[in-house]
């Protein structure tokens, strides 16, 4: 809320508008073993741990940004930010995991009775299932992203994951700082979680495909077991294409996921511009780096 979290290797930021139109900013070292030890090394298994981890800091850097915003600075931690990610990500695996099983067993199951034993063989196919519960399962992300945009208050938070954007594209691109000069990158970035949510529901196809056709029960455990493995593969590929974006191949597939992300980016103002510099140039200076030029690792966004 009013605000912007950003996180390097070693040390994280919020900065946050506060009611006096002042920006504080929290900063707080990264000393997670995940981030910085032999199983942020290890593929597949690093990207569950950074995962969590990550959610954990966003649970945080939230309700800090809510209490600042109200005009109350307090230290965030404890079992409400717990609480809260567990009824998150309770919320999350049920509207779009098993929800998109069960509605595309209703489809299933209605196709087979009208059209007899012909279309039952075919509607039945595990990748025909499969896809079926896929592209249920993007337009609820869809629909839940657009529906949530047009309340006010969202508007502005994508306003500031605007402004986060374009910051971390500046700085990418070694220019200055300055609200002018951030201003004019694009609001899209190839490392954005909303990208990361559509290339969930692509892989989310291929891996419950390989399952066949069990019991439902079976397939609804699927869903909520091969969570974890389904957000390690998406995060290894996304690392993998962040890393190869010179490839005219990559720019191809690529392409879907920075589109996707104007249903969660707005353009921002300019003090909007202001929170977000300040954020990432308090990482800079913890973690020592030039304020100015390509960053050596990139910063997660």
């Amino acid at each position: 809320m009013e605000g912007v979290m950003m996180r390097g290797s070693r040390a994280m930021a919020v900065a946050v508008r506060a009611p006096d139109q002042t920006i504080v900013i929290h900063e707080e070292p990264i000393t997670s073993a995940l981030y910085n030890g032999v199983w942020s090394r290890v593929p597949f298994v690093r990207g569950l741990g950074l995962l969590w981890d990550s959610l954990g800091l966003g649970t945080r850097a939230l309700m800090y940004s809510a209490k600042v915003a109200v005009g109350d600075e307090a230290e965030f931690s404890g079992p409400i930010a717990w609480g809260t990610m567990a009824v998150s990500m309770a919320f999350f695996v049920g509207l779009f995991f098993l929800a998109p099983r069960l509605a595309a067993e209703a489809i299933q199951y209605g196709l087979t009775v009208v059209g007899g034993a012909p279309l039952t063989s075919w509607v039945t196919l595990p990748v025909v299932s499969n896809v079926t519960e896929g592209l249920i399962r993007l337009a609820l992300v869809i629909g839940y992203i657009w529906l949530i945009g047009r309340l006010s208050e969202i508007q502005r938070v994508f306003a500031y994951h605007g402004a986060e954007h374009k910051t971390i594209n500046a700085y990418e691109d070694g220019a200055p700082l300055t609200p002018e000069s951030v201003a004019r990158y694009p609001l899209a970035h190839p490392r954005c979680g909303t990208g990361f949510l559509l290339i969930v529901v692509v892989i989310s196809v291929l891996v419950f495909s390989l399952i066949g056709n069990p019991a439902l029960i079976i397939r609804l455990t699927a869903r909520i077991v091969l969570v974890p493995v389904i957000a390690t593969i998406a995060y290894e590929y996304i690392r993998f294409m962040a890393r190869h974006l010179e490839s005219p191949l990559v720019r191809i597939l690529i392409a879907p996921q920075l589109a996707l992300q104007r249903l969660t980016t707005r353009e921002p103002s300019t003090d909007m511009l202001e929170v977000s510099i300040a954020a990432l140039q308090r990482v800079l200076e913890a973690e020592r780096l030039p304020v100015a030029g390509i960053i050596a690792q990139p910063v997660e966004t």
